[in-house]
This record gives structure tokens, sequence and C-alpha cells, in this order.
């Protein structure tokens, strides 16, 4: 069973593209990771597939179960964590775990207490009272405390410092461990790089590219690093270009055989060839080359 698949999932906001013809197929028991800058539609392909908002055409299915009569079904075994999270204020960290939990239906109390442990958040502050960051770990929180099967999370790291960030991606390596499935959105490359499975690449509302993190790498973009670099560099079909002293590194996409023609022009002492980082690779889909 797929934890989440689209068919053509579009929505337009009147004439303004949200998303548009999104296919994606994530397996259960994934850590897939959702790649792409603010504007690319990683949001509202999330609100979309929690029935947050309608979609303009095309389906979902979460779970196996169909989003469009079946939803409720659906969200009692997903943890959602918007981008953004908004509290009741006047309300304490534990009143606010507990209604969640309450909604629900459940006794999450056990699970809740290590989760504030575990992540440093004082349950009797007022959510007023909370830092931005605090004010996300209460939001993972609620998305975590049910353990549910399926974790939708939107930039859920933004906020939250390094120990901390760590300490998450530790809590959810084990929820993953255990068969849940992970959908991260995120445009920390790093991190996707890092935790992360599989991944798809979003552009201008529609996925440009999606497979294993490695195989992404394998685009036949390299990384060129020249040292000892005598006069200027001058190549065409180059592209992001860093220079410090007589050292220049470029990436370049037109194959080894070109790239030996290319070299052979210019004067310098050694070169070497390695592959992109994720990074690097994220540059190559949003760069002029990408397909749109």
């Amino acid at each position: 069973m797929k934890a989440i698949e689209t068919v053509s999932l579009t929505k337009y906001y009147g004439k303004k593209r949200g998303i548009e013809g999104v296919d994606l197929s994530v397996d259960s028991g994934d850590f897939f990771g959702f790649i792409g800058p603010n504007g690319a539609g990683k949001s509202t392909t999330i609100r979309t597939l929690l029935g947050l908002i309608k979609p303009t055409s095309g389906e979902a299915r979460i779970l196996g179960k169909d989003t469009r009569g079946e939803l409720c079904e659906i969200l009692k075994n997903v943890g959602y964590l918007p981008s953004e999270t908004v509290f009741y204020r006047g309300m304490k960290v534990a009143e606010i775990l507990r209604l969640s939990a309450k909604l629900r239906g459940l006794d999450t109390s056990k699970e809740a207490a290590e989760l504030c442990e575990r992540l440093q958040l004082d349950t009797d502050k007022k959510v007023e009272e909370l830092s931005f960051g605090n004010r996300k770990k209460l939001g993972i929180i609620c998305a975590l405390q049910h353990k549910p099967s399926l974790y939708i999370l939107d930039e859920p790291t933004s906020g939250l410092d390094p120990l901390m960030q760590r300490e998450f991606y530790a809590i959810l390596k084990e929820r993953n461990a255990e068969g849940a499935t992970v959908f991260l959105s995120s445009h920390v490359l790093s991190e996707v790089s890092r935790y992360c499975k599989t991944a798809a690449v979003i552009r201008d509302g529609r996925i440009i590219a999606c497979d294993s993190v490695g195989a992404l790498g394998h685009t036949g973009v390299k990384r060129v690093t020249l040292r000892g670099l005598k006069g200027t560099l001058e190549l065409s079909g180059i592209r992001d270009v860093k220079t410090e002293g007589d050292t220049a590194s470029f990436l370049y996409g037109e194959g080894s055989r070109s790239l030996a023609e290319k070299l052979s022009s210019l004067d310098f002492e050694d070169f070497t060839v390695t592959d992109p980082d994720l990074e690097e690779v994220f540059l190559h889909y949003y760069g002029k080359e990408a397909t749109k």
C-alpha cells in the first residue's frame, strides 16, 4: 500500500497557479523529502492532500483511502505539522497537548511527557510566553504524541536550534524504524540529504524529479575544480562558478569528452572532478537547463 499517491493533482487560486499535474507516489515506511524553495508549491500540495483546501482537479489517496470521501479516517492516522503553528492564547502547553489528544479521543499523556522532556519544552508556560522555537516544539509534539502511521511535516525545523534539530530527527528516525512513513517538506537540503531515503523536487507547481536521494545526485552534472589556473576562466556551458586566487570550480553537465576538450584549452596545474552535493543538484534542477 502506498502511504501517499496523487494523480494529476492540481490547485488554482482563480487564475493563479498553486500546483499543476502533481504525481506523487510515496511508499509506506519511506522517509520522503519534498524539496523546493518558498512559492514552489510544497505547502499547497500538503494542504490539498489533507483536505484543508479543495483541489481544482486530480486525485489523491492517503494510506489507501480517497481524500475526497474518507478524510476523517485518514486524519486519524496522520500527524500534521504546518509551517506556521498558531495556538489559543491563555492556554498552557500542557492544556494544548491534552486538548489535541482529546480531539482524537486518546490518552497520550505518557508519550507527550516523554516528547516534552526530549525536546526540553516547559509544559507550565502559556502559549503567548513561548518563543518561536518553543511554539514549533509544541506543534511537533501535537503531531507526534498519538504515534500515527504517517507524518506530514511542513518545514518542521525552522526555529529549532541545532541540538533540538538533532533530537527531533532522532525521534523521527525511531518512528520510521518502527514502520511509520515520514513526508518532510523542506528547503534545507542538508537535512534532506542526511535523513531522507527518497525525495521529489518541485518547481513552479510541478514535480520535476523524484528518485532516491542517491540517484538524484546522478544528473550527469559534475563539480570541476582547477588549481593553479593561469589566466581567466572562459568556457561555455559552465555554471555556478566559484573562484579563489588561482583556484576555480564550476558545474559542468555536457559530458566527459566535451569537458576534456574544453579543459585542453586552459593552462592549469591540477584538477579534480567530483559528484555534486544535493544543494548543487538542486541548483541544477532549478537552473536554466531544468525542464519547465
